[in-house]
């Protein structure tokens, strides 16, 4: 579980993301994509920042326009946060939106039976 101080910079890292992302030029991050969470360790040297995209056919090129975009990204976040380290970004799918939907599928299902 993480600290209180370990949550805030979760959710400041989180918040400036997803505004930092919008102003991305690389055509390969493209559509709706989100921000769902951010898992940063104890040290602050790495921040896992999970991923959602609304069209899923695209994740693998998204993931990587994010990856190439990573460097600018953790320069922006060092003049905008103010911690010692700047964490390094480590992006992953997060697909929890997609298992939600396909349970309750499953259970309107049963309630339709």
């Amino acid at each position: 579980m993480p600290s209180n101080r370990i949550g805030r910079i979760n959710e400041e890292i989180q918040r400036e993301l997803a505004s930092l992302i919008r102003t991305l030029k690389d055509p390969r991050v493209h559509g709706l994509v989100s921000i769902t969470a951010v898992e940063t360790t104890p040290d602050l040297r790495f921040a896992k920042v999970y991923v959602s995209v609304l069209d899923q056919s695209d994740i693998s090129e998204v993931l990587k326009g994010l990856k190439s975009s990573s460097g600018f990204l953790r320069r922006e976040l060092s003049r905008t946060l103010s911690i010692r380290y700047t964490p390094e970004i480590l992006f992953q799918h997060d697909d929890s939106i997609d298992k939600g939907t396909h349970i309750l599928k499953l259970l309107n299902d049963l309630e339709q039976n």
